[in-house]
């Protein structure tokens, strides 16, 4: 199985473009010391032939230039890629589907959840239901995107996307609207979860035995936006476990089971954006590794 983290930050990557925090300022002075990055997307192949979408970025098309296994091949028009899974309906996660729009044929696949607040939306009515299938997929359930790969979608906490909040919404809640994927290909296995807003004895379950985690990695303390000055919503409000701190994912997660550990989606203000940050030798001597965008893996 061939991955490639396509896009490694969360929403508005970094540099984000109206940001003039420490780290945006540095990603734009001194790309060596903090690598820009796109808006989270992985691409997974059995094959590397026939590709697998996971997110859609709203910079889908700058990803797909940045790699060369996604570039069209034959004929006038052509996309190796064949399906794109949507692992929830966030901005980051759902803007690049209307990039995807040129009557290319693909299947799009997610919960009924996701694939409800996408379908409300009729901007997405791009998409030509002629052209591009829309698929609800059980959780729990397995199925094949491509041939040779497989994929089962598992509920994590979280919440609605932004622009589908209200009074009624809750944090942590394990419903549809966020899920994880477990994907499988010749006897390896790759568990993305680029959205969680708590670990979870249940969670931890299904992670344990993969050969891959690619995990969230939003902020690095709870309150990472609040000192950097530019918001005052803590990880937990946004729906993203921090990688330290009171129920940090590296404490949460040491004792699981997998094999390499990546983090995606970061955001801006996470110190360990920063090459030579304390932040980032931490993080790596706990034996993660800080994702970033064309990251590829061979499982």
């Amino acid at each position: 199985m061939r991955v490639v983290i396509l896009g490694s930050a969360a929403g508005g990557g970094l540099p984000q473009w109206n940001c003039r925090c420490p780290i945006c300022e540095t990603a734009r002075r001194e790309p060596g010391r903090v690598r820009p990055r796109t808006q989270s997307s992985i691409a997974v192949s059995a094959n590397g032939a026939d590709w697998l979408l996971v997110n859609a970025s709203p910079d889908i098309r700058q990803q797909l230039f940045d790699t060369p296994a996604l570039h069209p091949r034959e004929g006038l028009r052509h996309s190796p890629i064949k399906a794109v899974l949507l692992t929830n309906g966030d901005v980051d996660h759902v803007a690049g589907l209307l990039t995807l729009r040129e009557g290319q044929p693909f299947t799009l696949y997610g919960t009924s959840g996701i694939l409800d607040s996408v379908n409300a939306n009729r901007v997405f009515d791009v998409m030509a239901a002629d052209v591009v299938a829309r698929e609800p997929i059980a959780l729990e359930r397995r199925f094949e995107p491509l041939p040779g790969l497989a994929v089962t979608l598992f509920p994590v906490p979280g919440k609605v996307p932004l622009w589908l909040e209200d009074e009624t919404m809750q944090i942590g809640a394990e419903t549809e609207t966020t899920v994880g994927a477990m994907i499988e290909a010749g006897g390896r296995r790759l568990a993305y979860v680029p959205g969680c807003a708590q670990v979870t004895d249940k969670l931890k379950g299904q992670l344990a035995g993969a050969d891959a985690l690619l995990f969230d990695g939003t902020v690095y303390y709870d309150d990472d936006m609040i000192r950097a000055g530019v918001g005052v919503k803590t990880g937990w409000r946004m729906g993203h476990v921090p990688m330290r701190g009171e129920n940090g994912s590296v404490d949460a997660l040491r004792d699981v089971a997998v094999g390499r550990r990546v983090f995606v989606h970061i955001n801006n203000t996470n110190p360990v954006l920063i090459e030579d940050s304390p932040e980032r030798a931490e993080i790596e001597a706990a034996g993660w590794t800080v994702g970033h965008d064309g990251l590829a893996l061979s499982l």
